[in-house]
Formats: C-alpha cells, structure tokens, sequence
C-alpha cells in the first residue's frame, strides 16, 4: 500500500528461523508456501485441512504477512473468517505496518472487511490505519461500517 512490496509477494530475505535459530527444512519450507498460497488463493479446502490438523493460524511469511493478511488482501472473505475462526489474529499488522482490514479497505473489499470487524478488527490501527485508507480511497461503504 505504500509502494513498497505487496502482501503474498515471495519474501526475498533470509529465510524465517524457529525458536532455536536453525532455519527450517525444506518440507517445512514447503508446507508454509502451501498455507501462504492457500491463503492468497482462498482455497479453503486446503487452507481448512491444514489449520484443522494444527497448522497455525498465525503464521507469517518473512515480510510478516499472516494467513489472514494474504486472504484479506487477495478479497477472500470466507477464507478469512475460517482462519479467524482457527484462531488467527485480525490485527496483526505486518513489517510495514499494514492490517488485514486496511489491506482490505486498500483493495475495496467490503465483504472482507466486515468480516474483520466483526472479529474485533480496530478501524485505527495500523499505518496507514483502515479508516485513513478508507478516506484516501473514498471508500464510503467501508467508511459507514466503520463507524
């Protein structure tokens, strides 16, 4: 939204360490991209089989993307109520301070932002925040559910 990279872009920095500092392994790598693809697909059927047999719902590419960001962005509202409905996080910003709603007011989703706001997402936070999104883009019916 700022002109720098989009969400769901492939992350082009080092790849993400565990709690132990060792990278992960290649499978592992691999079943991230799948969740992340998913996610920006809004294929929910992979997405939900995954999240049901444990994957985390709050996991985040190495720009800091979560599931929920990359759903949001790409206008899957669906798919963002099942990873919130898995315990994602509606205001996890990502490394530039973007949220999934003001991800979603950016791109005119509507369906998708009301889909965050009736899971607890906050209409001012973020940079820029969704409402400031919302008046930047003349996004009157996002501006109405906002308050």
């Amino acid at each position: 939204m700022n002109g720098e990279s989009t969400p769901g872009e492939p992350a082009v920095s080092d790849p993400a360490v565990d709690e132990s500092g060792a990278a992960p392994d290649d499978a592992t790598l691999a079943l991230a991209h799948a969740l992340f693809d998913a996610a920006r697909e809004g294929n929910s059927a992979v997405l939900g089989s995954y999240l049901a047999a444990g994957a985390p719902a709050t996991l985040t590419n190495a720009s800091g993307d979560s599931l929920v960001m990359l759903a949001a962005y790409h206008g899957h509202a669906g798919t963002v109520r099942l990873i919130l409905d898995h315990g994602g996080d509606a205001n996890l910003a990502n490394d530039r301070g973007q949220t999934p709603l003001a991800g979603a007011v950016f791109k005119g989703y509507t369906d998708v932002a009301r889909e965050l706001l009736e899971a607890g997402a906050d209409p001012d936070a973020g940079t820029p925040s969704a409402r400031a999104a919302a008046q930047m883009f003349a996004r009157a019916d996002i501006l109405a559910l906002l308050g």
